[in-house]
Formats: structure tokens, sequence, C-alpha cells
């Protein structure tokens, strides 16, 4: 079992930044990547950002490049998401997430690929 705990959600104007965090406890060996993903109102639950624990590597779906940046402090098992230059668009509740997975695939497939253990989600809400 691996707990997830996200904070740092909030309401900003288009333009703003605030950063995401989720703290991770419990059986997290038996997972390989942490990502985040995204819910808005009305629509299907999308892939956001992924870590691959090996080597480090990141996926980001277009919508987010050059925006959003996920890291991970491995000492005390905390996942970030800086998101930069928010969008109204960006407007949803935002998902920590721990799986092992393909962390490309992970993200950047559909919600059925969209596995392992989840947090309780934390709202962002860009206004214009």
């Amino acid at each position: 079992r691996v707990d997830l705990v996200e904070s740092g959600g909030g309401s900003v104007q288009a333009g703003g930044s605030l950063r995401l965090s989720c703290s991770a406890s419990g059986n997290i060996a038996s997972t390989n990547t942490m990502g985040w993903f995204r819910r808005a109102p009305g629509k299907e639950r999308e892939g956001v950002a992924s870590i691959y624990f090996r080597d480090g590597s990141t996926y980001y779906v277009d919508s987010v490049k050059d925006r959003f940046t996920i890291s991970r402090d491995k000492a005390d098992n905390t996942l970030y998401l800086q998101m930069n230059s928010l969008k109204p668009e960006d407007t949803a509740m935002y998902y920590c997430s721990a799986a092992q997975a393909n962390p490309r695939q992970w993200i950047l497939g559909s919600p059925a690929d969209h596995f392992g253990w989840w947090g309780q989600g934390t709202q962002v809400t860009v206004s214009s």
C-alpha cells in the first residue's frame, strides 16, 4: 500500500504560479514512477507529468510542456509540480499517483492506462 497526500492547490489569476506537493509513504519500493493527473469538470482524467525513478526521466502532456516542471525529493519521498504561466484551462482537481508502470504510456495514454495508488486531490482554479 502507498499513501499519497497532496497539498499546494489554490486559486490564482492567469499567468500566475502554484507549486503542488505530494507526500508519499508506505511501500514506495513497489513502484517505479510517480506522476500528476488532473480532471476538470465534465472532462476525462488526463495525465499531466510523470517522473521515472530509475533515471529521473520526465514526461509531460503537450499542453503543459515548458510551463510545468515535475520533480522528486528522494530523501523524503515528496513529489512536486511547479506550475507557471497558468491558464484558465489548467483549472482542475489535481491528483498525485504512484505506480509500477511505463512512465510515458502511463501519462500519455488513455484513462484506462491510469492505474496505481492515488491521493485525495487538490483543487487548482485559474481565473482569467
